[in-house]
């Protein structure tokens, strides 16, 4: 296991509380490596009414910050992301069934 699958699968108890309270479930990680360079792709299910009041209160969230600091070295944002401010990238849903 490498140390990012062993820092993901040691996620903190006060995080993933935080996470359901901010109405997220099924939420995963997937990792990939191309051409030497390791990809994270992140899915997850939002359930609530309002989702920037949700990321906000996650934001400002002491442990979630913390978790965050740890978990920041972990991820290089993609340019348009990088653009925004921000360490993931939106993507379009193009298939989906159940």
């Amino acid at each position: 296991m490498g140390i990012l699958q062993k820092l993901h699968a040691g996620a903190w108890p006060s995080v993933l509380g935080k996470i359901k309270e901010c109405h997220i479930q099924n939420y995963s990680i997937f990792l990939k490596e191309v051409d030497g360079r390791h990809y994270l792709f992140s899915y997850f299910e939002y359930t609530g009414a309002d989702f920037d009041a949700d990321m906000q209160r996650m934001a400002a969230d002491p442990e979630t910050q913390r978790w965050w600091k740890e978990t920041d070295p972990c991820q290089m944002p993609l340019p348009d992301a990088r653009a925004k401010g921000a360490v993931w990238s939106d993507m379009e849903e193009v298939f989906h069934t159940n």
